[in-house]
């Protein structure tokens, strides 16, 4: 074949991820306590954007939330915020026909109206003169003169195991010893123990050996009681000496905790030289101490879950749907500043079209990211909707009612594709009357029912077990072929390896360890 320019016309079909198309999947994802840090960083970046309150309309963030009898299944999943019949193109129908040319529109046509109770200079109290007035609002919709603050904000922070003992050390030793002790405490873990053995800090420090645990011995007085320890023995032989309980009875059990793990109270009796009266007092207060003394101190601080959706029960039956507006931040496009900073003057002609083409970019950004709001509140209220319709039993009755459910189900039954309702119910909390729950939850595997019937949730399954277990005695431990033989009874077609992996993440122990706890605790 000879080798020359030629001209070919060739058709092909591909998906454009425009930036803004970007955002708007991104913001899918988010919660509303990492959406309200997002939009912080776009309102100092975009100065066409301002705050507003929770309770404006327009098309700052939609409608907070939808009542729908259970049952209805045609009800529009976030309504209109004009009234109209507008349903905005969802996030799956711009993926799916994404274009350049198609995107565009999108960007709104700034001479109409649709805009028009955007900005804080179009509200009826605005007469033009002065300054645009300032609602005084957070991103959070929380006035800024107001007590609304988070007090929790202010707290201090915990000290941390480390410093906590490098107080006390500071207190007790100096010279050598305290920089021995420093060295001691830097090798202690999270949970309280030192990890690391003496010779190896003694030749590390080049102290004498004597010394090193002369100083030890002293770091095992501070408090936490326990701390310092080498081993889960010493931890409790610490305690119970700071307790005044280290007597030679308690010294002997301490010396013999794998006969006490086994649940032998025959042979610890006689090692102990105890009856079975003194025996179970010895165990109640061993159960008393902390074997890992170190996590009551250190780390961050937990962070409340904020649900992101409340579901209510309607007094004229149903159910109700609504956003989180207290954690729910809302924006909007401030359009009176933008023709107020189109229409300066005593700009050179370049300034001038550098300036225009700068507010064009902001307007163009803020307006999809207003846009892109409104999508992210109805789908999220859409793809809720369709979670409460699935699994209303659950909201009824309890876990035991929860009915097997993936992604794709609730894809289909709401016409979207299945990733845009997996970035929806990623990261997000649902508050109800039996609890809170992350959205994640309601998606679970399900287990056939042995009598052809109707499949049943695994979390269901799991909390049966649980019961199960719970209601065990010393004389009827139920082994995991029993707790089979037991679900199979009840219409759960469930294999072996399947309950001990249930038994398992639920942090129960096997039959064996279950029982040597029930001897010891009887």
């Amino acid at each position: 074949m000879a080798i020359g320019p030629r001209l070919d016309l060739r058709q092909s079909l591909q998906l454009v991820m425009t930036p803004q198309l970007q955002q708007a999947i991104k913001l899918l994802a988010l919660n509303n306590m990492e959406l309200e840090a997002y939009l912080g960083t776009e309102l100092d970046s975009n100065p066409l954007l301002a705050a507003s309150a929770s309770d404006e309309g327009g098309d700052a963030g939609g409608d907070a939330g939808e009542d729908f009898v259970a049952g209805d299944r045609d009800g529009d999943a976030g309504g209109d915020g004009d009234g109209g019949d507008f349903e905005p193109a969802t996030a799956d129908v711009l993926m799916t026909g994404a274009d350049a040319n198609v995107d565009a529109p999108l960007d709104v046509d700034y001479a109409s109206e649709t805009f028009h109770h955007d900005g804080p200079t179009d509200t009826a109290s605005y007469d033009g003169s002065g300054p645009a007035p300032d609602s005084g609002l957070s991103a959070t919709g929380s006035t800024s003169g107001g007590e609304t603050g988070d007090f929790d904000q202010f707290a201090a922070a915990e000290p941390s195991l480390l410093d906590f003992l490098l107080e006390q050390a500071g207190a007790v030793f100096d010279g050598v010893e305290l920089v021995i002790a420093r060295h001691l405490i830097d090798q202690i873990d999270e949970a309280g123990y030192l990890t690391v053995p003496l010779d190896d800090i003694a030749d590390r420090l080049d102290a004498d050996i004597a010394v090193v645990e002369a100083v030890l011995a002293r770091v095992q007085m501070f408090e936490p009681t326990g701390v310092g320890a080498r081993n889960l023995r010493e931890c409790l032989i610490l305690q119970a000496r700071e307790a005044d309980r280290l007597d030679p009875a308690m010294q002997a059990m301490l010396d013999n905790l794998d006969i006490l793990a086994r649940g032998d109270k025959m042979t610890l009796r006689r090692l102990c030289g105890v009856d079975a009266e003194d025996l179970d007092d010895m165990i109640r207060e061993l159960r008393r101490y902390n074997p890992k003394p170190g996590l009551r101190y250190g780390g961050e601080r937990p962070q409340p879950v904020v649900p992101d959706i409340f579901v209510t029960r309607l007094s004229s039956g149903g159910w109700g749907v609504e956003l989180n507006t207290a954690t729910l931040p809302r924006v909007l496009v401030d359009r009176g500043y933008y023709t107020e900073l189109s229409h300066s003057s005593g700009r050179t002609p370049e300034a001038e079209r550098a300036a225009r083409n700068y507010l064009s970019e902001c307007l163009i950004s803020a307006t999809w990211l207003v846009k892109a709001l409104d999508q992210r509140a109805r789908t999220i209220i859409k793809v809720t909707s369709e979670l409460v319709r699935q699994q209303e039993a659950f909201f009824e009755h309890g876990v035991h009612h929860l009915k097997p459910l993936t992604l794709r189900n609730v894809a289909e039954a709401i016409g979207m594709h299945e990733s845009t309702v997996s970035r929806v119910t990623s990261n997000k909390y649902l508050s109800c009357d039996r609890g809170l729950f992350e959205l994640k939850y309601f998606f679970t595997a399900g287990i056939a029912s042995s009598d052809g019937g109707e499949a049943v949730s695994g979390l269901a399954v799991k909390d049966r077990i649980a019961r199960l277990i719970a209601a065990e005695t010393a004389n009827n431990i139920l082994s995991d072929d029993r707790l089979v033989d037991v679900l199979n009874a009840e219409g759960f077609n469930i294999a072996r390896r399947t309950v001990t992996k249930y038994r398992e993440a639920l942090g129960l122990g096997s039959s064996v360890a279950r029982r040597r706890a029930k001897k010891l605790d009887g």
